[in-house]
């Protein structure tokens, strides 16, 4: 009788396990990874990645190419050193996500019986499945030449509506995102309605225009931004948890300063911005603030950020943090050159804040990087940030060949470099360390 009720329970088991390795065999067990580590890049429309990665059918024909990625961890990517810092939008793959993909691909990646509908991925948990309230973008697309010249494009779009918006996401739009090198955009309100938003040019190409003048009508919208913010690539959309946002005026001008790649043939670029709405006025302010280059403590980047050629050279800035703040966001940046990027603050009581540390600096992948949770950053306290860069023959990103020294300056070209640091906050409250980002 006893041997019986084991066999019986042995068969039951194996039953079980049947059920649960056939189970787990089928796309309906492996889509929600797929689709929230694969398609935030991997679209169909706006999409910086070469091909979408949304359906089943999108995965199914390219099964052996994600198999291969997969396991050489070459995707997804992700730079930062997470046992430094760990951020919110960390796209890396487990090990146990990584082997349910492996073993539902090796199966023959069979779809299941449940049909699967198609599915767009999150870029951010409050904006799941959900349209722009408002896209703000140029009338008309612009015409990169392909002269192999980088540009600088600045654009103008004006905006009224009826009422103030409280804005709880952001997210750089453009129909070609491969031509785009960076782009810095600011909201600005014009509220004088005798102030004509439409007069003068609708861009200004830096490239192409000598007129001191015509290259100074956007000053006044330039010089008092209520908010700005940018995209680099590879960055997802930026958003603010429940009572955080800011506000955008009724009536204003949204200029880009769009840096486009050189590009050997000439391609078409609109550009723009998705902007989502909450329904309640924001009880906190979000704010940024840039370090470094063409920012705050430009010239106090020690040595002298100049970049001798044939080394690799080390150069760092600090900054006292005037009041108490709590981090949603940072957002590192260098050129090709960059070999390691490292940013935390020292409070006054000389204990250590780790912000982001990124130890194989990659300019091809840039984000920027949500916090999992507010973040604190003291009053007095000191943010540290340090840029290594490789200016050698034996960095195969180097765009000089022979290596030649580099600098920043105005015009920030791709083959100049930067030292940047871009932090997104609002004033801290008691009690903001808990408030999850997730």
């Amino acid at each position: 009788m006893k041997s019986t009720l084991l066999y019986l329970l042995g068969l039951i088991l194996l039953a079980t396990l049947t059920v649960q390795q056939t189970h787990a065999q089928t796309y309906q067990d492996v889509k929600q990874i797929l689709i929230s580590k694969c398609a935030v890049c991997h679209k169909s429309t706006d999409g910086e990645a070469p091909f979408p990665l949304e359906t089943y059918q999108d995965f199914k024909k390219r099964s052996k190419m994600v198999k291969e990625v997969i396991q050489t961890s070459f995707m997804p990517p992700w730079m930062p050193n997470p046992h430094y810092q760990d951020f919110a939008n960390n796209r890396q793959l487990s090990s146990t996500e990584k082997e349910m993909i492996i073993k539902w691909i090796d199966s023959g990646a069979p779809e299941g019986k449940n049909k699967v509908k198609r599915q767009v991925a999150a870029s951010a948990p409050l904006l799941t499945d959900r349209k722009p309230d408002l896209t703000l973008k140029i009338d008309k697309p612009f015409i990169v030449k392909g002269n192999n010249k980088e540009r600088f494009v600045l654009f103008r779009v004006p905006f009224e509506m009826l009422e103030e918006n409280t804005i709880e996401g952001v997210e750089f739009y453009s129909n070609n995102k491969k031509v785009v090198h960076h782009v810095n955009y600011m909201f600005t309100s014009i509220p004088d309605i005798s102030m004509d938003l439409k007069a003068g040019d609708p861009y200004i190409d830096n490239a192409e225009e000598t007129d001191l003048k015509k290259l100074m009508q956007y000053e006044p919208y330039q010089t008092n931004p209520i908010f700005y913010t940018g995209w680099v690539p590879g960055a997802s959309v930026e958003y603010y948890p429940q009572d955080f946002g800011w506000t955008l005026p009724k009536r204003g001008v949204v200029v880009f300063t769009v840096h486009y790649s050189a590009t050997a043939t000439d391609e078409q670029s609109v550009v723009g911005v998705n902007l989502y709405f909450k329904k309640k006025p924001a009880k906190r302010q979000v704010r940024i603030i840039s370090l470094g280059s063409g920012g705050i403590g430009e010239r106090d980047i020690y040595p002298r950020f100049v970049i001798p050629p044939n080394q690799v050279s080390t150069f760092s800035l600090k900054i006292r943090t005037p009041e108490d703040q709590s981090l949603l966001y940072v957002w590192p940046h260098m050129h090709y050159l960059g070999k390691d990027f490292l940013a935390f603050a020292v409070t006054a009581q000389n204990d250590t804040i780790p912000l982001i540390h990124i130890p194989n600096w990659n300019f091809e992948w840039q984000e920027m990087y949500r916090m999992k949770k507010l973040v604190k950053i003291p009053a007095g306290s000191t943010i540290n940030i340090v840029g290594t860069y490789d200016n050698t023959a034996n960095n195969p990103q180097n765009p000089n060949s022979p290596p030649k020294q580099v600098y920043s300056t105005g015009n920030m070209t791709a083959k100049d470099e930067m030292l940047t640091f871009l932090l997104i906050y609002a004033p801290y409250q008691e009690g903001d360390e808990n408030v999850s980002l997730e």
